[in-house]
């Protein structure tokens, strides 16, 4: 062992560019701790397992082989698991096993960083650390802790990201399954009907159709808006802005093309006779603060004030609840998408065992010829190529299907430039 010897590293881990830079860095903090102490030594004790205790020896400097850092490490094992267990510094007797270069004790710092304890630093020299020494330690094992908690975050990004690729690709793999089937469930409806043969087959090739997109998409989509937004909930400085910037936008996506799955299951499950309604005690006063909360993202950067134009208080209805609050949103969903400044307002009453609901807005309005469109599957007002107006062309179907499905109507009036009035009506009792 000799003043100024190369450090000695322990580390174990593959050769990839992350654990070359780790162990980089852990070399060079222990470097740097000997040097404190001219013809001492210094090693770092590492936290690697998620919810361990269990300390390991990653780097040393100040000592002649790795043997004599794994020697010296065993030595001071206690000392380091009751500096884990405690935090802070302290200045402990050195084990014999050190010898010479720890007559004047080791200085054990632990390695904390945003209340976690990652590893510690434990230096040692032949006398013991003055005051500005154990100082410039204790500043050592802060930016190395920091740095370290950097690297552990930018590696679990890194992986996010990864799993976020592997989840896409197979969502693509299953969006080809998906085709496959659907060419499968065409191709034998045809054949059937040539052999008269059609009903029971079709129909269980549309249940496994409508199984299989279920599944198939919803759940990883799901994992997916679920990964992103614990990311998301524990933002660190780690994360740069274009990061986080990327990570809302995926959200926002992926957010965004749940609803328009979730519409197409609904419509096909209305138009298959197998959604069925449910009739509940509803305030109409909730299910309009829910339906206007669930549009805040949409307008943000729009200059809009929404309101409200009932009665209060309004009676409490006996209605399907969820359909009545999936009519609302959808309505007030294609309200605010039409609208960039301006005013919708919300109006409605109970009369003659109906409840009648308007939605006006002060949007771009729809011409007479599309007016007879809009609420078939798929139909878009704007132009094909465009993507002034995103969305599937599902909304308003789907509000037609549900307020038939009630018993309901849906109504529209609108001039270009001036706005759109959707009118929905539905049998409703009051609730005593």
């Amino acid at each position: 062992m000799s003043e100024g010897s190369e450090p000695v590293a322990t580390a174990t881990t593959g050769p990839s560019a992350r654990d070359e830079d780790a162990s980089a860095l852990l070399r060079s903090a222990a470097q740097r701790a000997c040097e404190r102490q001219p013809g001492g030594l210094a090693l770092i004790f590492l936290i690697e397992a998620e919810g361990s205790t269990a300390p390991r020896l990653r780097a040393g400097a100040g000592l002649s082989s790795p043997e004599a850092a794994r020697a010296a490490g065993a030595a001071l094992l206690p000392d380091v698991r009751a500096t884990l267990e405690a935090g802070g510094s302290r200045l402990l007797p050195a084990p014999p096993e050190l010898g010479p270069a720890a007559l004047g004790g080791v200085f054990v710092v632990a390695l904390e960083w945003s209340g976690r304890c990652l590893g510690v630093l434990v230096a040692a020299g032949p006398t013991a650390p003055t005051d500005s020494v154990r100082s410039d330690l204790e500043r050592l094992a802060a930016r190395l802790a920091e740095r370290i908690d950097h690297q552990v975050l930018e590696a679990e990004l890194h992986a996010l990201q990864q799993q976020l690729r592997d989840r896409e690709d197979q969502m693509k793999r299953n969006g080809e399954e998906i085709l496959e089937l659907s060419e499968a469930l065409f191709a034998q409806d045809i054949e059937l009907l040539r052999k008269g043969e059609k009903l029971g087959k079709v129909e269980r090739l549309k249940n496994d159709f409508l199984e299989k997109m279920s599944c198939e998409l919803r759940t990883p989509l799901n994992s997916i808006i679920e990964a992103i937004i614990a990311v998301l909930a524990n933002e660190n400085d780690a994360l740069s802005n274009s990061a986080k910037q990327g990570l809302r936008c995926a959200l926002d996506d992926g957010t965004s093309f749940l609803r328009t799955l979730q519409n197409i299951l609904d419509l096909w499950r209305v138009k298959q006779g197998e959604l069925p309604v449910e009739i509940h005690e509803v305030s109409f006063r909730e299910v309009v603060d829910e339906a206007i909360f669930s549009v805040q993202d949409t307008l943000t950067g729009k200059d809009i004030q929404i309101e409200r134009r009932f009665d209060e208080p309004f009676p409490k209805l006996r209605t399907d609840l969820v359909k009545l609050n999936q009519i609302l949103f959808l309505l007030l969903d294609n309200a605010v998408k039409f609208t960039e400044h301006g005013r919708i307002e919300i109006r409605a009453e109970v009369t003659g065992g109906e409840l009648v609901c308007a939605i006006q807005d002060d949007g771009i309005g729809i011409c007479p010829d599309d007016q007879q469109f809009i609420f078939d599957a798929f139909y878009q007002v704007d132009e094909p190529n465009s993507t002034r107006f995103r969305g599937a062309g599902l909304g308003l179907a789907l509000v037609r299907e549900l307020a038939t499905l009630l018993g309901g109507s849906l109504a529209v009036s609108s001039e270009i430039g001036r706005g759109s009035t959707f009118v929905f009506r539905l049998p409703v009792q009051i609730a005593i």
